[in-house]
């Protein structure tokens, strides 16, 4: 039998057929190198559905040297991965998926000289698109700096 005579769709990402996916591990994978690498994007924890990245400010990811105040590009970013993340905890494997949709929705201004922590939650998971809802803050969720909410496919099944 030849691979194209193999019914059964090939890993994108070879992996042993009993790994389980691991948010820690993924993380720290995923964000050495490429756009999270660059943002310097951290692991902090993760649980069934959930996962929770931090971005430490750094004086070239501001916006307004003026101000001193992150861009939103990093803090988009840094909702996406984290979202992104939560949907390959909540499935526990690693395979391709694309962003459908992320809505941000900023509700003040992220203060100068602070980590901004997120956490990401994949709430909803049908067969072909999961939903996904985030919060970016400074140490306390109930002092929001932003919050998400997006859609993912699943790019193979």
């Amino acid at each position: 039998m030849t691979d194209t005579d193999d019914p059964t769709p090939k890993q994108r990402f070879p992996l042993p057929k009993d790994w389980t996916f691991d948010a820690a591990i993924a993380s720290n994978l995923l964000n050495r190198h490429g756009h999270g690498g660059f943002l310097g994007l951290e692991y902090r924890g993760h649980g069934a559905d959930w996962v929770e990245l931090a971005l430490p400010w750094r004086e070239d990811l501001v916006g307004v040297p003026a101000t001193g105040v992150l861009a939103s590009g990093p803090i988009i970013s840094l909702l996406d991965n984290v979202t992104s993340l939560s949907m390959w905890a909540r499935r526990e494997v690693f395979s391709p998926q694309a962003t459908l949709d992320v809505r941000i929705d900023y509700v003040r201004a992220a203060t100068p000289g602070k980590t901004l922590i997120a956490r990401g939650e994949c709430y909803q998971l049908k067969r072909s698109i999961g939903f996904v809802r985030g919060i970016a803050h400074e140490g306390d969720p109930q002092d929001p700096v932003a919050h998400a909410a997006g859609t993912f496919m699943l790019t193979e099944s």
